[in-house]
């Protein structure tokens, strides 16, 4: 063998071993490359080379084998983390809720300007829950004085808002019709089940009654099964009298009719969507569970806050539920932002963090985790 051949092979060796060699022992292959240059005989340089070549390239290969796993376990350990933070899972699922729903309207020929203004009031919304966030504070006695002027809020719309059609839901802002009983009443039901007493009562009282003034059956629907849960999973005074302020107001609802029609892409889509489309039925479908997804997730894995994630569940079921048997609006998957923004506001009520450890064995839960998330709530929408 010449002496040119051999150096030539030492050089193709350390070309293939640094070829084959993953990016974390890169550094492996140009050691061995500086240090067969540095060795003059060309045999002992070559047989150095071809030495370490056998040496790196089992492990180069294993790290190679093993890839797909290592990303699997990443993707994992994503999943888990995600899965313990019910406002980042409950956000991931607005935005994949709310795209679902364009698709829907592109599907469904929708109106150009409707793409904007959802993709604007799901930006407002993850605005407002960044503010809010920012702006928490532990006194629950700013809990309480939220919900109450919530509450007042959806009394003033009932008494001065917008009517159409005997009903008095809307108020007109700069040209759009926001509903903010969409926008507040999930909020405040939330809310009050993270800090229940006699002055976040009132609130709902006067929720209830503002619902049956509006009258708003699906609201009026939303407020009675939520605080009905509540009162089936702990039952104090506060959730009783709640309770019967909600069955009221709904009962009020129903002794009158109802005459709104249904709006083009707002209501009456959740059946109609499979007419226009299977692409547009499962989007719109598929979009609706998305919005379920945080209630369930939370309520399974977290059991010390159960009675919150059971209220948020509760309130957009609720909501699904009135879009499917009547002229209501498609809360997130249709046109309009008030169910947008409400619904990611509403995440603000939930606990930013579960309790349940990181499921990935031998794993040591960091110290922020072990944290547990705000304890007590205040909501800073009013």
């Amino acid at each position: 063998m010449s002496i040119g051949l051999r150096r030539g092979l030492t050089t193709l060796s350390c070309r293939i071993l640094q070829a084959v060699l993953p990016p974390a022992l890169q550094p492996w292959g140009w050691a061995v490359r500086y240090e067969a240059a540095s060795i003059q005989d060309d045999t002992e340089a070559l047989l150095f080379t071809l030495d370490s070549l056998s040496g790196l390239l089992p492990r180069a290969i294993a790290a190679h084998l093993l890839r797909p796993f290592a990303e699997g376990l990443t993707i994992m350990n994503l999943l888990d983390g995600t899965m313990r933070r019910p406002r980042a899972l409950g956000i991931l699922c607005a935005i994949g809720a709310a795209l679902l729903g364009i698709v829907y309207m592109v599907i469904a020929g929708a109106p150009l300007r409707y793409f904007g203004i959802n993709i604007g009031a799901l930006g407002i919304g993850l605005s407002m829950l960044g503010m809010l966030g920012h702006a928490a504070s532990a006194d629950r006695r700013w809990a309480d004085a939220a919900i109450v002027t919530m509450a007042g809020a959806l009394l003033a719309t009932a008494l001065l808002g917008a009517e159409v059609d005997g009903a008095a839901r809307w108020v007109n802002l700069a040209g759009l019709a926001i509903q903010p009983s969409l926008i507040l009443l999930p909020v405040v039901l939330v809310a009050f089940a993270r800090t229940r007493s006699a002055t976040a009562t009132t609130g709902i009282v006067i929720a209830a009654v503002a619902m049956a003034l509006q009258p708003d059956r699906a609201m009026a629907g939303m407020l009675a099964l939520c605080v009905a849960i509540l009162t089936v999973i702990r039952r104090d005074r506060h959730t009783v009298i709640a309770f019967a302020a909600g069955v009221a107001g709904f009962a009020a609802t129903l002794m009158r009719a109802d005459t709104l029609p249904a709006a083009s892409y707002v209501d009456q889509i959740l059946y109609s969507s499979f007419d226009v489309h299977a692409g547009a039925g499962l989007a719109v479908w598929s979009g609706a569970a998305l919005m379920l997804v945080p209630g369930f997730v939370g309520f399974s894995r977290d059991p010390h806050n159960r009675v919150v994630y059971a209220a948020f569940g509760a309130a957009w079921l609720a909501a699904i539920v009135a879009a499917a048997l009547g002229n209501y609006p498609t809360p997130v998957v249709g046109y309009g932002g008030s169910a947008i923004i409400g619904y990611v506001v509403s995440l603000f009520a939930l606990p930013k963090l579960t309790a349940v450890p990181a499921r990935m064995g031998g794993r040591t839960e960091d110290l922020a985790d072990r944290s547990p998330s705000d304890p007590d709530l205040f909501v800073a929408l009013a």
